[in-house]
């Protein structure tokens, strides 16, 4: 029976069209089994109704048939989510006859729920006309069937390919990247040429090559730089800095060279041009750390663009009438940039990550955007629909009701965002006088440019790996140093936090490769820096040559876990300010902090309370590490809890460990900019939270229009509650009664 169910499976993933793909099923189940009656009943839940989709054996009347939620033996299981299998069905207390289905000839009945993620989708049936109790393996065969066929309906939902009776309010489904809700006509641009469809091609002419290759990259930077001082007014110079990374990655001789080296092959352009892309994106994908993996959709996005420009002289500009939803296989910066601002409502990306240069830009430009949307090109285009950037739904043609809801809540949006930006250089003071330090989370490419953001106390946490990340080799010091120099002149006299390298492990340096198991407990962080000394070093040395004029910087230690990796580390940064010391006397001493991600320092912390200035609060990992989840398992996912009880009565003995022992705490993690996780933090007892650019106008708002104590006494609720969402409703009652419902879709995405 194996062979079949397998047969089974792989038959029905083959068919493209999901209710063919259904009847093949009922009728593979019943040839299988031997039985005379297959059905598939899908979940509707607006409607709280079981609808069948697919049978053989069932003679009814009519287009559809509905079993409500609490009718009947198929309803039953739906309800207990579990297996029912009766040899009479009509004994059966939850027994109702459909007259309409024409089952009144059977009497056996094994069904079972179709079960994804704890989530019931449907229950699929066999029957039988003589009585009989089907027996442990058919029913074992239907349970399987149910479990596998699952994932091939779920996907199929994801993906828009089917409708149940309320077609006119299906979505698809995608990942919600940029927050916002647009309504209007989708235009589908379809005509950029695909990296992925380049194939092996050779050439007479190396020559000719090498010179189409040096103007598609000359182009591509004029572009670049066009597009550059196009956006300059419009968002903030971090963001802007997609653009410079692409400049400075065209401007790598390695790369250049490694294209170059391609051609004198014998390949086209295009041909060695796929290669080299595909080698680079390669060493970041592989990377288990989403961010870091979607890094290498900035390659991609860099090849495609260079691909452009070998078959086109001039970049490509749109011209529209009236404002449309974008929709893209894969969203670039550069499409983005290309699209007039006033006539762009949202973005739909077939392809990509919430956290993808693209969504970054997206969200600098307060655009909705919905990634990783399965929408069909062909039959998208030109249709008006709605894109919901909280949820990721994505609405085709919905009904007039829909349509008037959606309407209504683009109008809270844009209230919303005009109030919460009025005030956005005001301080973050409650109204009983409680100073909010907001500082900002940057450093998310290799740009070195990075300038002042408006409405910020600081930076609470630059990231430098990322250029260490992006390169062939290790950046040298004075590289290095011009870089952090860039940094820490562009916030004077506000202080910076410098997180030191926080690679190894899953974050690999492309030319220096580690595999491990278990990367996320592996050879990362201060583990990973520590074992090279020479590269701490060189690393500390620009930091600290760079705060020579600059003196506000910080020097903040990743992945600290135990003792001796703190006193080692002291050690080498006291090594590398006597050094540098010799060339600049007046060299401040920095402040040296920890971040406190790993469960082993919630006792060890007042051990070294001595040795350290201050604490940083990396919520992700904490979370990640407490709860033994990976957050990047689509598997378990829905177990990370950012708002779990464990990481509530964390943060608070944090938040108690540090201020008996006076040091200086910031959470700098995504629960900082979360607005429920802002006003917990806040009543903790924190003043000082740190987060990405895009949430600071909000979080600045709702502290400036909340009391210290209330939000104490909420806290102090929250220690007591066993669940998290018990935490989370009792945190969305708080903003309903406070008049921030507005924020509460805000806090959801």
């Amino acid at each position: 029976m194996l062979s079949q169910l397998r047969d089974i499976v792989e038959h029905v993933s083959r068919v493209d069209d999901v209710h063919q793909a259904l009847k093949l099923l009922v009728t593979e189940t019943c040839d299988a089994l031997k039985t005379e009656c297959c059905t598939v009943y899908l979940a509707n839940d607006e409607h709280q109704r079981l609808e069948l989709m697919a049978t053989q054996g069932l003679k009814f009347k009519g287009n559809k048939i509905h079993i409500n939620y609490e009718e009947g033996l198929v309803g039953l299981v739906r309800r207990s989510a579990e297996p029912i299998n009766l040899a009479e069905v009509a004994d059966h207390p939850n027994y109702k006859f459909f007259p309409e289905l024409g089952e009144d000839v059977y009497h056996s009945f094994l069904g079972t729920p179709i079960i994804h993620r704890k989530k019931v989708l449907g229950v699929l049936v066999i029957q039988q006309k003589s009585p009989r109790l089907f027996d442990e393996s058919e029913e074992s065969f239907l349970v399987t069937l149910a479990a596998q066929i699952a994932v091939t309906i779920a996907h199929a939902q994801q993906q828009g390919h089917w409708l149940l009776s309320d077609a006119d309010n299906q979505s698809i489904k995608g990942i919600g990247a940029s927050s916002g809700v647009a309504i209007g006509p989708f235009w589908c641009d379809d005509n950029q040429p695909e990296l992925s469809e380049v194939y092996p091609a050779s050439t007479l002419n190396i020559e000719q090559e090498q010179e189409r290759l040096v103007v598609a990259i000359e182009s591509a930077l004029n572009d670049f730089r066009r597009m550059r001082k196009k956006l300059d007014s419009d968002i903030n110079k971090d963001t802007l800095a997609i653009f410079d990374l692409f400049t400075h990655l065209l401007n790598d001789p390695m790369l250049r060279s490694d294209l170059k080296a391609q051609i004198k092959k014998g390949d086209r352009a295009d041909w060695a041009l796929r290669q080299v892309v595909e080698s680079y994106s390669n060493r970041f994908a592989k990377m288990s750390d989403v961010y870091l993996r979607e890094r290498a959709q900035d390659i991609r996005e860099l090849g495609q663009r260079l691909l452009y420009f070998l078959h086109n002289a001039e970049s490509e500009q749109y011209h529209f009438e009236q404002p449309v939803i974008l929709v893209v296989r894969e969203l670039t910066a550069t499409i983005l940039a290309s699209m007039p601002k006033d006539k762009l409502l949202a973005v739909v990306s077939i392809e990509g990550a919430a956290n993808s240069h693209a969504a970054i830009l997206s969200r600098a430009l307060g655009v909705p955007a919905v990634m990783g949307a399965q929408v069909r090109l062909e039959h998208i285009n030109k249709q008006v629909g709605i894109v919901d950037g909280y949820s990721g739904d994505v609405y085709i043609d919905p009904s007039p009701q829909l349509f008037e809801e959606y309407r209504e809540l683009v109008g809270q949006e844009s209230e919303l965002s005009s109030m919460v930006e009025k005030d956005l250089l005001e301080e973050a003071i409650t109204r009983d006088g409680k100073k909010i330090e907001v500082l900002l989370n940057a450093g998310l490419s290799a740009d070195s440019n990075i300038a002042f953001n408006r409405g910020v106390d600081g930076v609470g946490l630059y990231r430098t790996e990322i250029s260490f990340l992006l390169r062939q080799r290790f950046p040298s010091e004075e590289e290095q140093t011009q870089q952090y120099r860039a940094v820490l002149s562009s916030y004077p006299n506000k202080r910076v936090v410098m997180r030191t390298l926080d690679v190894g492990g899953d974050k690999a340096l492309p030319y220096l490769p580690i595999e491990e198991d278990n990367p996320f407990l592996g050879w990362r962080g201060i583990r990973f820096t520590l074992d090279h000394p020479d590269i701490f070093l060189i690393q500390l040395r620009a930091m600290l040559k760079a705060s020579i004029h600059s003196p506000n910087l910080s020097i903040l230690l990743p992945m600290i876990s135990g003792s001796q990796e703190l006193d080692d580390a002291l050690a080498l940064i006291e090594q590398a300010y006597e050094e540098v010391k010799l060339l600049e006397p007046s060299l401040e001493r920095p402040q040296v902090g920890v971040m406190l991600e790993v469960p082993s320092m919630l006792y060890l912390l007042p051990l070294m309370a001595d040795k350290i200035d201050f604490v940083s609060v990396g919520t992700n990992d904490l979370t990640q590490y407490l709860l033994a989840v990976d957050r990047n398992n689509a598997r378990v996912s829905d177990v990370y809890e950012s708002l779990h009880p464990s990481v509530i009565m964390a943060l608070k003995h944090i938040y108690d460990m540090c201020k008996h022992h006076q040091l200086p705490v910031c959470v700098c993690g995504e629960l900082a900019g979360d607005p429920f996780g802002a006003l917990l933090l806040t009543g903790i007892g924190y003043d000082t939270l740190s987060m990405n650019n895009s949430n600071v106008a909000k979080v600045k708002y709702l502290l400036r229009h909340s009391d210290s104590k209330e939000l104490k006494k909420l806290a102090q609720k929250a220690l007591s509650q066993p669940y998290g969402h018990q935490i989370y409703s009792m945190m969305t009652k708080h903003f309903i009664n406070k008049g921030h419902a507005g924020f509460i879709r805000a806090g959801k995405s």
